[in-house]
């Protein structure tokens, strides 16, 4: 057993993908006396986040953690631009909408900017929700900037996140990994051998000398195989969450890669669409119960593609004793929103910001599993958000929005129907715009308007709201098209 206050000194990541390589990048930089080994398994199927291109904005404060410049990020890994996913087809008889990052609108009079809309859209007169947001404009338009210092300029106060090339960015943050100092091991492991704390003492390998350590990490994919040697506790999400299988089908690259993804509502489950710079991502999720894997092929347009089975949930524990899961193998969840790399980088910003001493004090572990927790529930309700508000009529899409949602996301809905208002939650991933962008753009309309708007009269509000739509608009002409912006980047990275 570990003697009090003793410092952790040495960390096994095992799981030879993006987040195992990742974790260990971040360790080692960020906590340099650490002595970090990689355990390099390849990474499972079923392991999405090491295999899912689009990412959300908050890559780039991880990369900044790192001291990855971005452009250095997207040139070296091949990487393009994303502001957002257009949605098509979740709703009947409804337009499509875009998701996208950063503000939408700007609060004018006492109440905030969604509320004058949602006044208008009553009165027949509002433009849709999404022409008022600069990323989503700026890819509906197919063209790229970063975000004005400006806060005033029309082309501010919005975010874009990353379509990874998974091998090339791989290559790149294992080979930024080891620069930093990380040992990689290769081998077959056996079994993970504990000590009579319950702590895990060593992982067993074939032929090999067992692998050693202070603390594990455990980055191999759903099955978890570390982190599931200590307890096999999990939360089941199916219930909310109804589809249990994937294909993914990459192509190649558009002419010219749009800075927006495509998620398409399909009679059993929903469809991707996302341009990258050097392949095109494409993906079918769905539900086994209303639709054959022969059925998911053509649907998807492709006749050799193995499916992926995935089991919506999360691991309450996800840090248990010496051993911390990360990634898919913490929480798995279809990959609607891109939410899966995400968490992983989280988790480890927690890591490297909670370490605790070899003990592992319970006290310590209880609150990074809570605030782990905390989020992982977050993007649950986001990815329900999207079922519960469908108005489909299929019988995939009415099972799913007959289920009762998650009571953290009932709350969402039922403040915001009522009266507009979004309570707060700690450890959202998405902001308040996100979640009005999806809110508003699933039909999820409030029964009754802010009193505050009434100082504003319609007439005002509709005015200020065409004026910003100008001034978007006039602001997007001028930006350069993706692939332009993307040509530049590149001449100003490698000349």
């Amino acid at each position: 057993m570990s003697a009090l206050g003793e410092p952790i000194r040495d960390v096994v990541v095992a799981g030879g993908g993006i987040v195992g390589w990742s974790a260990a990048a971040a360790l080692k930089r960020r906590l340099p006396w650490l002595g970090v080994t990689v355990f390099a398994l390849p990474p499972p199927p079923d392991a999405l986040a090491d295999r899912i291109g689009p990412t959300l904005p908050s890559i780039h404060g991880f990369h900044g953690d790192l001291g990855l410049r971005d452009a250095d990020a997207v040139v070296r890994s091949g990487s393009a631009f994303r502001l957002g996913t257009r949605f098509e087809n979740w709703v009947a008889d409804s337009p499509d909408y875009v998701h996208a990052y950063g503000e939408h609108g700007r609060p004018f009079g006492t109440a905030s900017f969604h509320q004058h809309w949602v006044r208008a859209a009553k009165l027949g007169a509002a433009a849709p929700f999404d022409r008022h947001s600069p990323a989503a404009m700026l890819a509906r338009a197919g063209r790229f900037a970063r975000a004005a210092d400006e806060p005033d300029a029309p082309l501010s106060g919005f975010e874009y996140g990353l379509h990874l090339d998974p091998p090339a960015y791989l290559a790149m943050i294992r080979a930024f990994a080891l620069h930093c100092g990380v040992r990689e091991h290769d081998g077959v492991l056996r079994s993970i051998r504990l000590r009579p704390d319950g702590f895990v003492e060593a992982l067993e390998l074939d032929g090999g000398e067992p692998l050693r350590a202070d603390l594990f990490v455990d980055c191999t994919g759903p099955a978890a195989r570390v982190r599931s040697a200590l307890d096999d506790a999990w939360e089941d999400w199916r219930r909310w969450l109804p589809c249990d299988r994937i294909l993914i089908a990459d192509g190649p690259p558009a002419p010219e890669p749009a800075p927006l993804d495509r998620a398409v509502a399909v009679e059993a489950g929903w469809r991707w669409s996302a341009d990258g710079l050097r392949r095109t991502s494409t993906g079918l999720v769905y539900g086994s119960a209303h639709w054959s894997d022969e059925q998911a092929a053509r649907a998807l347009g492709v006749r050799e593609a193995a499916p992926v089975a995935i089991a919506a949930g999360t691991r309450p524990q996800p840090w248990l004793r010496n051993c911390v899961a990360v990634g898919d193998a913490a929480t798995a969840i279809e990959p609607l929103e891109w939410t899966n790399l995400h968490l992983a980088h989280s988790a480890i910003d927690r890591l490297v910001a909670m370490l605790p001493d070899r003990d592992c004090a319970p006290v310590e572990l209880a609150e990074y599993n809570r605030q782990c927790a905390a989020e992982a529930a977050r993007v649950r309700d986001f990815a329900v958000l999207y079922y519960a508000a469908s108005g489909r009529s299929e019988p995939f899409w009415r099972d799913a929005a007959a289920a009762e949602p998650p009571p953290t996301l009932l709350h969402t809905l039922t403040q915001f129907r009522e009266r507009g208002r979004l309570p707060f939650h700690e450890e959202e991933t998405f902001g308040r715009d996100s979640w009005l962008a999806v809110l508003l753009g699933q039909g999820v309309i409030p029964r009754r308007a802010d009193p505050l708007i009434e100082v504003v009269p319609p007439a005002q509000s509709d005015a200020a709201m065409a004026g910003w739509r100008d001034a978007l608009a006039q602001a997007v002409a001028r930006a350069p098209t993706h692939a332009a912006f993307l040509q530049m980047l590149h001449r100003q990275v490698t000349r």
